[in-house]
């Protein structure tokens, strides 16, 4: 068993949190929104990924035990962030799996600074907010949560409900933004990143046809669909067949 070193570095007026675990070839994992960087033990076996790679995974800003004291977000900030993370560790160029919010910090990152993703897994991050997003991010709110909610929302933010509420009203403003999401296909052609993009066929949030149009703007791409699959597809029964196709794409 691999044992986690948990660290934190300060960027702007932020306290990034991020954990360690291995010590061979970097690989960077970006949690979702409202997650936290203890997500990707749902979905990897870390100690045996830890014998491959030196995982690298943050808790995003505002996430998990890293601070938002500004309370401003943007995705690409997250990149901003990410790309002194690595700076800070000496990685020059990295692979990485984003999930959501994390895909979406590695579109920015891929596509400001493309030089510094080698390959990448995208999974569930679109190119923008389409219509049928933004209609369920208007209707967040921390009214009328359950105690099952808050618990689950404690697990990953130990931070106090303050932090929850203010990820709540965070997503409901991503309803109403326009200029963070808005990757063109001449904008995704610039990645160099090989790119693996992963989707649910049936993703309320996202239509098939954002990431179609992906696999065809980003030069050296491909397109993983899993059939009846939601937003959080890949750990559900497609978790198997997702990881063995992710890690095989990353090593090539």
């Amino acid at each position: 068993m691999t044992t986690p070193e948990r660290e934190s570095i300060r960027v702007g007026d932020a306290d990034l949190s991020f954990e360690i675990r291995g010590a061979g070839e970097p690989l960077l994992l970006l949690h979702g929104f409202f997650g936290s960087s203890g997500d990707w033990a749902h979905l990897f076996n870390l100690d045996e990924l830890a014998r491959k790679y030196r995982l690298v995974m943050p808790d995003a800003r505002g996430h998990g035990r890293s601070t938002n004291p500004g309370g401003a977000f943007t995705h690409r900030q997250c990149a901003e962030d990410t790309r002194a993370l690595l700076d800070h560790l000496g990685v020059d160029r990295v692979k990485a799996v984003g999930l959501s919010l994390g895909g979406n910090t590695l579109l920015h990152l891929a596509t400001t600074a493309p030089a510094r993703v080698e390959a990448m897994v995208l999974i569930g991050a679109p190119s923008y907010f389409p219509a049928q997003a933004r209609a369920i991010m208007s209707a967040v709110s921390d009214e009328g949560r359950s105690d099952d909610d808050w618990r689950e929302m404690r697990a990953r933010h130990p931070q106090g409900d303050e932090q929850i509420r203010s990820l709540w009203r965070i997503a409901r403003g991503f309803a109403t933004s326009y200029d963070d999401m808005a990757f063109t296909p001449p904008l995704l052609a610039t990645i160099l990143a090989r790119t693996l993009i992963v989707t649910g066929d049936r993703d309320a949030l996202y239509p098939l046809e954002i990431f179609v149009e992906q696999l065809r703007a980003i030069p050296d791409s491909a397109l993983m669909v899993i059939p009846n699959g939601g937003h959080d597809a890949v750990f559900r029964q497609a978790r198997p067949d997702f990881t063995r196709t992710a890690l095989a794409f990353l090593r090539g």
